[in-house]
């Protein structure tokens, strides 16, 4: 899965492919070595805010086929809240642009070309609702050391208008080829999460067919916007099969089906998710949800299998209320 966000324009030296969401090319620091320090570990971002309306977390729902009345009924006394995967929506346009929010003069950003979407942990204190006027407030939590380069995760902390906090995202980047050039900093600062055991044994699975529009519906739907997963031209000058469906919306579709098999399709009774992305979805393809075990707690542990058997999610972990 390859990491989205919009980068600046570097000068036209090279052979230069610009898209308006990313860049590909053969530039002069391209093949050099790269490297970044731990010392940025704890360095702000400037804030994002943003108004939630019943619109958006509705059109969340509807772009992963979630006909749960939680994110529908309005006439439900309770109101209606958002999908618990409905965080990185709101959260999209810092990282569509995370070098505007980086306000180190010195950090250097020519190392955002390489990323890739690697790891993702929500911590939810509650979900999201409609009318919420939300700050967004974030930092580079952790820099470190990667055997395929270097694993840097940004924190992004969001609040309501009355300074209660919403839902933190701790959001991972695997920088290909960019050598940490020390020990590393930050991993005392993420959030811990207990791993399954051992060769466990499948608890249920379930088979879904992706069908072939769902990329273009996830995109409209949720305003996250990125070439390789809606341009077949696109997706083919970088190497790739074909388009390939979003990680996160895989991995919406995963926590949608433990949401409705565990917890009684209540989502207000998830806590945290969590999660690496390692392949690929190919549109008009089936995937696989396994869950592979639950806790008496409540800690539910599960992967995603694409159709040639691979884990497009792995160490996939999401915790109920107990």
């Amino acid at each position: 899965m390859i990491w989205q966000l919009n980068l600046p324009a570097l000068k036209p030296e090279g052979n230069v492919w610009l898209d308006r969401h990313i860049i590909y090319q053969t530039h002069p620091w391209y093949g050099k070595a790269m490297k970044v320090n731990s010392h940025f570990v704890g360095s702000t971002l400037r804030e994002y805010k943003t108004d939630i309306t019943w619109r958006e977390t509705m059109n969340y729902a509807a772009a992963i086929n979630d006909h749960n009345p939680a994110y529908f009924n309005d006439e439900n006394p309770q109101g209606i809240v958002a999908h618990p995967m409905n965080c990185v929506a709101v959260t999209w346009p810092i990282l569509e642009r995370i070098w505007e929010f980086i306000e180190l003069d010195d950090f250097p950003r020519d190392i955002l070309a390489t990323q890739v979407h690697y790891s993702e942990h929500l911590v939810l204190h509650r979900l999201i609702r409609a009318g919420d006027r939300i700050t967004i407030k974030g930092k580079i939590a952790a820099i470190l050391p990667h055997r395929a380069g270097t694993h840097m995760i940004t924190q992004l902390d969001a609040f309501d208008q009355n300074e209660n906090p919403i839902f933190t995202e701790f959001i991972g980047a695997l920088m290909r080829g960019v050598e940490c050039d020390d020990h590393g900093k930050g991993e005392d600062n993420l959030p811990t999460k207990p791993e399954a055991g051992a060769n466990e044994e499948v608890r249920w699975e379930s088979i879904v067919t992706i069908d072939p529009l769902m990329p273009f519906v996830y995109d409209g739907c949720t305003r996250i916007h990125f070439p390789i997963h809606t341009s077949k031209q696109f997706a083919h000058q970088v190497g790739l099969p074909d388009i390939i469906l979003q990680g996160t919306a895989t991995l919406a579709l995963a926590v949608k089906e433990i949401i409705n098999r565990e917890a009684g399709a209540d989502p207000n009774r998830v806590q945290s998710i969590a999660c690496r992305f390692t392949g690929m979805v190919i549109p008009g393809s089936n995937i696989t949800f396994q869950l592979l075990s639950r806790s008496a707690n409540g800690d539910c542990f599960f992967q995603v299998l694409n159709s040639q058997g691979q884990r497009a999610i792995s160490r996939g972990y999401l915790k109920l209320d107990s």
